[in-house]
């Protein structure tokens, strides 16, 4: 556990990419489960299991870069794809006895907390992402909702091993809602985040693409424009539908998807109180 900032980001960097990454509980039962019957046990299952687990997902991606065959030209830029070159028989043998998350924070409730909850903003963002992609009629659905899971990935490792200073970040944008999340990371850490997550992403050598979906300064692509809007709707909508940013953000996503106000609340999935309530934000397009 790190209890003070480190001097600078490439000391974050090298202790970050190197940490044995722990995963949820719920994983590792999952996976005891799926393993007892692996004769039975097809890729598929396997991969939304791993889905559910933005942690557990980072662990195959980085296995694959560090077993990546030399004959091997093309990135593996999805779970699906990733399981298909490791195969079912070698996933179970060499994905036991993972470290556990919940137990790494036992002694800190609050981390684990924020943990958690960054998790099921990235469950929830991801679902999103992929709805839109299919309506977008994206060129590849998946590799959308890999990005998405995997964007605020650099919160939750600070969670994991930065627990102390994680809180004191979440306490300082509660107590300065108007001020830049970047700013208040960078006083606390010594480093933005979205730097933090752009650099990592080079030192676990994840995949380029996978990279460019997860850059908010090439957001005129339109594929990285759909995880950017997906993760700010999850993050605004978090603890409820009052956040003030709503507006922009569905404005964002309706410019994205040219759709109207009362289908993109319709996709949203909400119940009808609150999306009367979305509905009465903007008038119809």
């Amino acid at each position: 556990m790190i209890d003070h900032p480190l001097p600078d980001s490439d000391a974050w960097i090298a202790f970050l990419a190197q940490a044995d990454l722990p995963v949820l509980r719920h994983s590792v039962n999952e996976l005891e489960r799926l393993r007892e019957n692996a004769d039975n046990t097809n890729g598929r299952v396997l991969a939304g299991a791993i889905l559910h687990d933005p942690l557990l997902t980072l662990r195959v991606l980085a296995y694959i870069e560090t077993h990546r065959r030399q004959r091997q030209l093309t990135d593996i830029t999805t779970i699906d794809r990733a399981l298909m070159m490791i195969g079912i028989t070698p996933f179970f043998r060499d994905f036991q006895n993972l470290p556990v998350a919940e137990d790494q924070l036992k002694a800190h409730p609050q981390a684990l907390l924020g943990l958690l909850k960054a998790i099921t903003r990235a469950r929830q963002a991801s679902h999103w992402a992929r709805d839109w992609a299919v309506m977008r009629r994206d060129a590849d659905v998946d590799e959308i909702t890999l990005a998405t899971l995997l964007h605020d990935v650099a919160e939750m490792l600070m969670w994991l091993f930065a627990p102390k200073l994680a809180l004191q970040v979440r306490n300082a944008q509660l107590a300065h809602p108007h001020q830049r999340s970047a700013v208040l990371q960078e006083e606390t850490y010594g480093v933005p985040l979205h730097r933090l997550k752009l650099a990592l992403t080079e030192a676990w050598r994840l995949p380029a693409l996978l990279a460019q979906l997860l850059d908010h300064r090439q957001a005129e692509n339109p594929r990285v424009r759909n995880v950017k809007l997906a993760v700010d709707l999850a993050r605004h909508s978090a603890d409820g539908w009052n956040d003030p940013a709503l507006p922009d953000d569905f404005k964002g996503i309706r410019d994205l998807l040219h759709i109207n106000q009362e289908t993109l609340v319709r996709r949203l999935e909400v119940d009808d109180a609150t999306a009367q309530r979305l509905l009465a934000l903007v008038e119809p397009d």
